[in-house]
């Protein structure tokens, strides 16, 4: 498709645009010889791309008529960028096709042992099929379940079963640098995150001050955790110090590195690292919640697939695909978009495998009116440097999933622009306040170094519901998503017919992670 090209001295009756550092002012004119109105909005929209940061970059603009999926401006719509988690759009509609929008992820505890009275004489078999939202306090459900039936002694083992997925746990092309941070945990079928956020294959590393200046900070962990290896070189400073404190794990281990100071009388500091492998993880978690509900272990723990003769003595439902939608999305969370790219595999070919997952996307994209001739896909959270799509093709899955049936949920669960709850506002909440698009936008963010993306959904001064998607690439300056917010800002002000409309919308410039997600590093 070809871009749009105008000049940008716009006359009195049009649009007058003024774009200053991180600051866009729109004055839409009443004269009665305004130029058409899309006219108006694609003078703006070309002059918001002529930002110096976009030089030698690239930019993917297009907007459509969410009814008609009519296309009401378009810069350079079909060239290939990195979507960065505009990836998760694709995912995330996909697997509501795929598994629907009440899939869950069951964890059991099975066994093939017999009872002799308190005693449980044989192995029990920890089983998972991938579920992210497994907390501690599930694993003490599951073996609460145990206890409550009598048991005191396993005379045997804990064998932990991830089967339902292989054990490939790092997604193609993911940075080997990336891989001690959360945003990069590895994936299993048998995890455990450590909050509500659902952060599976991580732990929360908590420092705290010592009781006095120059004594050893306090490390913890949550949840409480000899799956990994704390080396604590982290120090108390003196009262209100502030605190400067790294939390790292070594590349390739489980060996976890706390440096850096807390200030004595402070509230310490937390910081969120991945594990080195998730599955013994879950299962020391699963043992000590055993231990702690009074059941004996005697035969220490391992690895094993759960027979099939095996008799399931507890289970954990994880909520609903439906629901797992907000977390996922607001927070544009990239364990669950793996998660689910495995679960598909699994579901139609019965391999829980990248290879497999992302067959089942591809198949099913076309449906959408997407043209996979045009896409990469490496991955489903975006976080690979490798995936490819064009803008033109988010709009058009945009456009065709408002006839899905979930749809509402998928549309509530994106990120809101300007609303401070981070489940309802999510990596959008800091972002376009006090403007048109303010509660209005329903869009995903992406981000990774040298690409910045908005694609989503914005209700314009007539009520009309209009689709857009921004994806940058190859800027070497920091993110310039505000560039972005000025794009949603402009089209949430725009009018069909061009009536007289005086909107003046100073974006408000936002502090943003330049590399990553805000979500990624607990900015928002």
């Amino acid at each position: 498709m070809a871009s749009w090209t105008r000049n940008l001295a716009v006359t009195a009756g049009a649009t007058a645009l003024v774009v200053t550092g991180n600051v866009a002012s729109h004055l839409l004119a009443a004269e009665p010889d305004a130029a058409p109105a899309d006219d108006a909005l694609a003078a703006d929209l070309d002059a918001i791309l002529t930002d110096p940061r976009l030089d030698g970059g690239q930019a993917s603009v297009v907007v459509r008529d969410a009814a008609t999926g009519e296309t009401l401006y378009e810069h350079d719509g079909d060239q290939r960028l990195m979507p960065a988690s505009n990836e998760k759009l694709l995912t995330s509609a996909v697997a509501l096709d795929v598994l629907g929008p009440d899939y869950t992820f069951a964890t059991t505890v099975a066994t093939t042992g017999q009872r002799t009275g308190p005693i449980l004489r044989g192995d029990v078999y920890l089983r998972g099929t991938g579920d992210p939202t497994l907390l501690a306090s599930d694993y003490a459900e599951l073996a609460k379940h145990l206890a409550d039936d009598g048991v005191r002694v396993v005379s045997g083992r804990v064998l932990a079963d991830d089967s339902w997925f292989d054990d490939v746990r790092l997604g193609n092309d993911w940075a080997w640098d990336d891989e001690p941070y959360y945003y990069a945990a590895p994936v299993s079928a048998l995890t455990v995150a450590p909050d509500t956020d659902y952060d599976a294959g991580t732990v929360i590393v908590n420092v705290d001050p010592a009781a006095a200046p120059g004594a050893p900070a306090v490390v913890t962990l949550t949840p409480h955790t000899d799956a990994v290896t704390i080396v604590n070189e982290a120090t108390t400073g003196a009262a209100g110090s502030g605190n400067d404190v790294s939390v790292e794990r070594e590349h390739g281990g489980d060996r976890i590195v706390v440096s850096g100071t807390v200030a004595a009388g402070g509230s310490g500091a937390s910081e969120w690292a991945s594990v080195w492998e998730p599955t013994d993880y879950a299962t020391d978690v699963f043992v000590k919640a055993l231990a702690d509900a009074g059941v004996r272990v005697t035969g220490g723990s391992g690895r094993g697939v759960t027979p099939s003769g095996a008799t399931v003595v507890a289970e954990h439902e994880s909520m609903p695909l439906s629901d797992l939608l907000v977390p996922f999305l607001k927070l544009s969370n990239n364990g669950h978009a793996e998660v689910l790219i495995k679960a598909m595999g699994r579901e139609i070919s019965g391999a829980g495998t990248w290879a497999a997952g992302l067959a089942v996307l591809r198949a099913e994209l076309p449906r959408y009116g997407v043209d996979t001739a045009t896409v990469a896909n490496r991955d489903g959270s975006g976080l690979s440097r490798r995936n490819l799509i064009p803008a033109a093709e988010l709009a058009d899955l945009l456009v065709a999933a408002q006839d899905r049936p979930w749809f509402d949920a998928w549309y509530e669960a994106l990120p809101i622009a300007g609303v401070s709850d981070r489940m309802v506002g999510g990596t959008l909440r800091s972002r376009m306040r006090g403007t048109p698009a303010a509660g209005n936008v329903h869009a995903k963010t992406g981000s990774l170094t040298g690409a910045s993306s908005l694609s989503g959904y914005v209700d314009d001064a007539d009520g009309r519901r209009l689709v857009f998607s921004i994806v940058f690439n190859d800027h070497l300056s920091g993110k310039p998503s505000d560039l972005e917010d000025h794009i949603a800002v402009r089209l949430a002000a725009h009018t069909e017919d061009g009536a007289a409309r005086l909107t003046t919308a100073d974006v408000p410039s936002v502090d943003l992670p330049d590399d990553v997600e805000c979500s990624w590093v607990k900015a928002c």
